[in-house]
């Protein structure tokens, strides 16, 4: 047997190969990611909302990329609420079209993100390093700066209605994005 394209060794080697570069690359280039995808669908004419599908897929996963391993039990409810952030801003894309629902999931967001600052700002005098309690506290007022964005998007879109619909998956996206870098500044600090 020849390794060649259609090698299911090759094809379930590919991922675990490319992830670990594709990471490096967000990294140093964020939003990288998104484009890429966004230009492979693009290319195959694929008319997909790619916003829509990330913030479904953020309910979907059980990612371990912002995992913090710690005994420390204000950290690991950081993780937590967090968590629960995504997951509710998740649903957006299934409740955004009945106003009911949708709007007790606003409600629920709002909690969740206050409960998500609750945390940060006792996680933030423990934070091992003035560095890294200064990268919090930058994280923290980036994630208050979308956090406002995304209320100030809310109210467009129940002023505009649905065509509106597609800034509000980006702005709950970029929501998720901050609270990940936020996750990821405190998991750099204390791993």
């Amino acid at each position: 047997m020849t390794m060649d394209d259609e090698s299911p060794v090759l094809s379930m080697a590919m991922p675990v190969a490319i992830a670990p570069v594709l990471e490096k690359v967000e990294n140093s280039h964020p939003g990288f990611c998104y484009r890429f995808v966004n230009g492979l669908l693009n290319r195959a004419n694929v008319n997909i909302d790619t916003n829509e599908t990330f913030l479904r897929l953020e309910g979907t996963t059980n990612n371990t990329d912002f995992h913090i391993r710690t005994d420390d039990g204000d950290v690991k409810e950081l993780g937590m609420r967090a968590a629960s952030l995504k997951k509710i801003l998740s649903r957006i894309p299934d409740e955004i079209n009945e106003r009911a629902v949708f709007l007790e999931t606003i409600k629920e967001i709002a909690s969740a993100i206050k409960k998500l600052l609750d945390s940060v700002n006792k996680i933030s005098p423990y934070m091992p390093t003035p560095e890294s309690k200064r990268q919090l506290d930058y994280r923290k007022k980036e994630f208050v700066r979308y956090s406002k964005r995304f209320s100030t998007t809310l109210k467009d879109y129940f002023r505009e209605g649905p065509k509106l619909r597609g800034d509000v998956f980006l702005s709950a996206n970029f929501l998720i994005r901050q609270t990940n870098l936020i996750l990821q500044t405190v998991k750099d600090a204390f791993e």
